[in-house]
């Protein structure tokens, strides 16, 4: 029987503190971004480069970075992890151009993909013990990750105006050293013996990013173009290389047999168009305030406070005991609808909006949404899980999110661009491709809720009232079925 950690709580602060940082890197150079674009000479369409650069890899090597924890133990990669997070954090404070700056993303990502799962695995070590514990400590590790993602809006308005764009990056060196420091209060993870599959990793990083970037071309070159033709299937082979390499390596970075487990496919479909509606939201609606309404950096984060506050009080206070009343399947498709019906809202944006009447209200029903859906769709994709499995099944559900975001984002960017968003100074135009992608990820949304309806399994008989914590302790057949 294993001894309980007296300093448990404290290394889950520790650890949702990591998770935090980690993903606000993904939103903290919202509000930065015309400001980078200025000095840096991106130009509309590649701008979003500087948030795919850390997604792609981010979510390209998760189950990479899941494997090296298993092998060389959770806290020693969590330390490389923010190592490497801090090397990129430099690189890309420095950038004197796009490329350099591209660079030193990519470098942070590589950091936040070892940090992830490795966080999760100790976190497991910690409160696995315990399921009611366990419960809590996810539904607050959990709430964690959009917080981190709203909150990097406002932070990264206040190092903008008040300082300078590179303090959205310099900012993660002394919080970086802080966290290696307080390392120790995490336990010691021994790793064991096996191989790592570099090639699977480079084929499902490499199809990932090649696909990304026709996606983003695509506007530039035509859908029907060969580059962008070529770029679809080479990426497309790729991916499809990866799965033949899963499936013949003795130690895959994904085993194709976790996909048997219940709810596992279903939940991380949610989860990709979750990613895919949120993260392209917030990126234009940055846009809209800056460019449309002509916001500075600190009043264009500090507009999108209040779904930071909403999102921190409804995941940690409400969502958890509506997913053990009601399991997750309906907290799911009716968080995604609702984040629909918020970016609906938010099409209906003006030239001549304003903050009180376009964005505060329909911002918090999307917020709303997001709230309702992130947690239980990571809880159902890890519930059903086998204790050896929940690290890679944590892992997957990351990843889906992140590769979500990404083509999301891509193929939202393309949209926006084809309505006229890449027109700066022409605030009709501009408006009218923020309100396209607004649409656009709304369909996004619906089409996840309805998915969800048809492909997600509900709770069996007689588990209405059993907390979802208390199911992921149980064997495997009593279960709750997600």
């Amino acid at each position: 029987m294993s001894t309980v950690n007296p300093r448990r709580w404290w290394a889950l602060a520790v650890l949702a503190g990591a998770q935090f940082m980690v993903i606000m890197d993904t939103s903290i150079i919202g509000v930065a971004l015309p400001k980078m674009q200025q000095d840096l000479g991106f130009s509309q369409g590649d701008l979003q480069w500087v948030f795919n650069a850390y997604v792609i890899t981010f979510g390209g090597l998760l189950l990479l970075g899941g494997r090296l924890s298993d092998l060389l133990g959770a806290r020693k990669v969590f330390v490389t992890g923010w190592s490497v997070l801090i090397a990129g954090s430099v690189v890309a404070a420095a950038a004197q151009n796009a490329a350099v700056e591209v660079v030193g993303r990519a470098v942070q990502g590589v950091g936040g993909a070892l940090i992830a799962p490795a966080s999760m695995t100790l976190l497991m070590m910690l409160f696995g013990h315990n399921p009611k514990e366990l419960g809590r400590a996810l539904a607050f590790y959990g709430a964690a990750a959009p917080a981190g993602g709203t909150a990097g809006v406002f932070l990264g308005g206040v190092f903008t105006e008040w300082m300078s764009w590179p303090w959205v990056f310099i900012i993660y060196v002394p919080i970086g050293v802080a966290i290696l420091l307080a390392t120790g209060l995490l336990p010691a993870v021994r790793g064991r013996r096996g191989g790592v599959d570099v090639l699977g990793a480079i084929a499902v990083t490499a199809g990932l990013a090649l696909t990304v970037f026709a996606v983003v071309r695509a506007p530039e070159v035509g859908w029907g173009s060969t580059g962008t033709l070529l770029e679809l299937v080479g990426g497309i082979v790729l991916l499809v290389v990866f799965l033949l390499i899963q499936k013949a390596v003795r130690t895959p970075l994904m085993p194709l047999g976790i996909w048997r487990t219940p709810g596992l496919g279903a939940s991380n479909l949610a989860m990709a168009l979750l990613g895919a509606a949120w993260i392209p939201m917030w990126y234009f609606l940055n846009l809209y305030l800056q460019q449309v309404l002509g916001y500075k950096a600190f009043a264009s984060g500090a507009a999108l406070l209040p779904m930071t506050g909403l999102l921190m009080i409804f995941m940690t206070a409400i969502t958890a005991r509506l997913l053990a009343r009601f399991g997750p399947k309906p907290l799911i498709a009716s968080g995604l609808f609702v984040l629909a019906l918020g970016l609906v809202w938010l099409s209906a944006v003006e030239p001549t909006g304003t903050f009180l009447v376009d964005v505060l209200p329909a911002s918090l029903v999307a917020a709303l949404g997001m709230s309702l859906a992130y947690i239980p769709a990571m809880m159902a994709a890890m519930s059903n899980a086998r204790q050896e499995e929940a690290g890679l099944a944590s892992g997957i559900v990351n990843t889906t999110y992140q590769v979500g975001s990404a083509l999301g984002l891509a193929a939202l960017t393309a949209l926006a661009t084809s309505h006229g968003a890449g027109r700066l100074g022409d605030l009709p135009a501009l408006t009218d491709g923020f309100s396209a992608a607004f649409v656009g990820a709304a369909i996004v949304a619906a089409a996840g809720a309805v998915l969800t309806l048809l492909f997600m399994r509900g709770r069996p008989k007689g588990a209405q009232s059993e907390a979802p914590s208390e199911a992921a302790a149980q064997p495997q057949g009593e279960r709750v079925s997600a």
